[in-house]
């Protein structure tokens, strides 16, 4: 079964911001698929039954050059 994370991000501007976060985080070992929104700041991670750390994630969006919303 797999599990979806959502996160809001900000600092997402064009197509190319969104494509350039769902490539890094693809990356991570244990990510299934990634789907992220310039238009909404939306991003789910779609994890393939691999634990991953929510800050693993939330490291790897930063590193892009956005920024995590936490609530």
């Amino acid at each position: 079964m797999s599990d979806i994370l959502h996160f809001q991000v900000e600092g997402m501007s064009c197509g190319g911001c969104s494509s350039k976060l769902e490539k890094n985080l693809a990356e991570i070992p244990g990510v299934e698929a990634v789907t992220a929104s310039h238009e909404t700041g939306a991003v789910d991670v779609t994890l393939g039954g691999q634990s991953v750390p929510r800050s693993a994630i939330e490291t790897v969006i930063e590193e892009t050059g956005f920024d995590v919303v936490r609530r």
